[in-house]
């Protein structure tokens, strides 16, 4: 048992198309391993958004739980997130992927008109009022910007990507390019984001910046 800092993170299925992008979720899982966080995973327990058929890359047919299929990747060592709360972390991370866009928030429904999932927001509200840093990557700054962007104005990064940067500031938030391997930090705001997958092209690619993603917000912790 880990007893290093403690680090809540936040998963929203299993799956880039329909869920957490599963590469950044376990490299983001490896990385704060390897610093000595101990890790709490948590996800909404609720139905997906919608089923994609990942082989395929079309819709799938059924349904999925997002707490159920993140459990996947968290090896069953999960809780629902209304149990989670942020003043008790030392930090929180939010990986990528369509279910932080589809689960976790409506971005990749309502664009800039979205809505966040009230208890993930509920965490991550309670985690910056506690002073605690916050990691988002890939996609994963659109929920950042949709809670936070009004109130605070943060810096972010999703990459390059214009339309999507167009995006997050009507919401509120402020944009910066950056590069795969490097990470935007919101020093005044204790919010740290990468591109990862909206950028990368390979999986050591996407590890470069969450590497860093990850030992900058443990070092904030």
């Amino acid at each position: 048992m880990s007893s290093g800092k403690k680090v809540g993170v936040i998963l929203s299925g299993c799956g880039f198309l329909d869920g957490a992008e599963i590469h950044e979720a376990v490299l983001t899982l490896l990385a704060l391993d390897r610093l000595g966080a101990d890790i709490q995973c948590a996800a909404p327990n609720k139905a997906q958004a919608d089923v994609m058929n990942h082989a395929a890359g079309a819709p799938g047919e059924g349904g999925r739980n997002v707490l159920e299929e993140s459990a996947r990747i968290a090896r069953g060592v999960i809780g629902d997130i209304k149990d989670m709360r942020g003043g008790d972390l030392d930090a929180v991370v939010v990986p990528g992927g369509y279910g932080a866009a589809k689960n976790l928030c409506s971005f990749a429904s309502a664009g800039s008109d979205c809505t966040a999932d009230p208890e993930v927001e509920r965490v991550l509200r309670e985690a910056h009022a506690a002073g605690k840093p916050i990691g988002a990557m890939c996609i994963a700054p659109a929920l950042v910007a949709r809670v936070f962007g009004k109130d605070l104005s943060p810096q972010l990064t999703i990459g390059s990507d214009a339309g999507t940067a167009q995006a997050l500031e009507a919401m509120g938030a402020s944009h910066a390019d950056c590069a795969v391997d490097d990470v935007v930090v919101d020093e005044k705001n204790r919010i740290v984001t990468t591109p990862a997958y909206m950028l990368a092209k390979r999986i050591s690619e996407a590890a470069a910046g969450i590497d860093k993603l990850c030992a900058t917000v443990y070092e904030m912790a």
